[in-house]
């Protein structure tokens, strides 16, 4: 606890993270790997737009697709206008490992909420997630227009 009394939110944040894990070790799935899904299942996109997106490098971004193309879970694809341009789209069975990683993440922090005392409760944590997640893609939008804007 702080001083005002209130949970050590980085704290929090890391046993949520640990749970996240745990059900994504359900279905054969790392993190990283589970959000470049998440981010492909929006669309194919260029291993440096997801880089930008996921707000990692490009070799990172690289490992992450091996793996990926490896199990069967994303192609690659050459982009028709530029050759060298090259396109990550998700596999049929891509789509089906993201939604059952969905359902395992989704099932496990509904499970925990159910624990938060009463139904209103649960539904307003899960309710917060969305809320983290308007904020974290607000962020990531200021913080590429600050690099943009002093590169300029």
């Amino acid at each position: 606890m702080t001083p005002e009394g209130r949970p050590n939110v980085a704290r929090v944040a890391a046993r949520l993270a640990r749970q996240v894990d745990l059900a994504l070790g359900e279905v054969d799935l790392s993190a990283s790997q589970y959000r470049l899904l998440a981010l492909l299942g929006r669309g194919s996109s260029a291993a440096s737009a997801l880089a930008d997106t996921l707000t990692v490098s490009r070799p990172s971004i690289t490992a992450v697709v091996d793996g990926l193309v490896a199990k069967g879970l994303v192609e690659r694809r050459p982009d028709d206008e530029d050759r060298r341009r090259v396109h990550h789209v998700l596999t049929a069975a891509g789509t089906r490992v993201l939604d059952q990683a969905d359902a395992a993440v989704g099932g496990r922090l509904a499970e925990i909420a159910a624990h938060a005392g009463d139904r209103v409760q649960a539904d307003r944590l899960l309710d917060a997630l969305g809320l983290w997640s308007d904020a974290l893609d607000a962020y990531r939008d200021a913080v590429k227009a600050s690099t943009a804007a002093a590169s300029r």
